[in-house]
């Protein structure tokens, strides 16, 4: 049993399941507009999700960026870059054009993670503009992306596909914020921080709605998609309400994060 613990918590720390949740909305993506998969962009964000995501963890202090010479964190340290580099090696094979995009989604996270601003701060210390940052990447990786591959054209159904995105992935921050509220500085100032709780969670319905509404706005709605999202927007609003700061740790760095697993589960379920 202690092995099957230990296998699992290395799932987490390492960031393997939040990798599978960027692919799972890729795949969302690539199935709402009719794409065929392509797999060097899969492998491409799975291994650097991975990297990027154990960069921001565990490179706490400065130095810690670059090398992490002990500690408990040194075994992710030394997974992520066979990790970067199967991501290197699987994006040489995509189009050119693609890496202007991955080149603004890495200026993003070094403005979100490195000190590069005033008083060596970075984007993740204004604590509440760092959900609308992760957000914004996550949209971009998932919906821009994968679409852009295929299509130079990015369609008006693209775009509303992409402020949902931006909305679901707000929403799926929630629950880390205020898991975090008890720790974080109170100088960071982050939603639940601002304004408590249960504004916090009316916050998240009034995204929730939004989230379903804005696929009315589409030129074409499939009954399949439709459906799809409300059942997802009451998921989410499960999530809402069952969110607290005393939740289990594994409420939001597994059952959250696997959202955008069932997400793509409903498609692999009940397509179209």
């Amino acid at each position: 049993m202690k092995v099957w613990v230990q296998g699992f918590q290395w799932y987490l720390e390492a960031s393997v399941h939040v990798a599978l949740a960027v692919v799972s909305l890729t795949l969302v993506s690539s199935w709402q507009h009719n794409i065929s998969v392509n797999v060097h962009l899969i492998s491409a964000q799975f291994f650097g999700a991975i990297a990027v995501y154990n960069f921001i963890k565990y490179g706490i202090e400065a130095q810690r960026y670059v090398f992490v010479p002990r500690g408990r964190h040194k075994k992710y340290f030394w997974f992520s870059i066979p990790a970067l580099l199967l991501a290197l090696y699987s994006g040489w094979f995509l189009w050119q054009d693609l890496w202007v995009v991955f080149w603004v989604l890495a200026i993003l996270v070094g403005l979100y993670a490195l000190p590069m601003l005033k008083k060596g701060k970075n984007l993740r210390s204004i604590g509440w503009l760092k959900v609308f940052i992760v957000a914004l990447v996550w949209a971009i990786a998932t919906v821009i992306v994968p679409v852009y591959q295929k299509e130079a054209t990015l369609l008006w159904d693209t775009w509303v596909e992409f402020v949902q995105r931006f909305l679901f992935v707000c929403i799926l921050m929630l629950p880390f914020e205020l898991r975090d509220m008890e720790v974080d500085p109170a100088e960071l100032r982050t939603l639940p921080q601002r304004y408590g709780v249960k504004k916090v969670k009316v916050l998240g319905v009034v995204w929730v709605v939004a989230f379903f509404l804005l696929i009315f706005f589409k030129d074409i709605i499939g009954y399949g998609e439709l459906w799809r999202k409300a059942f997802l927007a009451a998921i989410l609003l499960l999530m809402l309400w069952r969110m607290h700061a005393e939740r289990s740790r594994y409420f939001a760095s597994f059952w959250v994060e696997a959202i955008p697993m069932f997400w793509l589960l409903l498609y692999l379920g009940f397509p179209d």
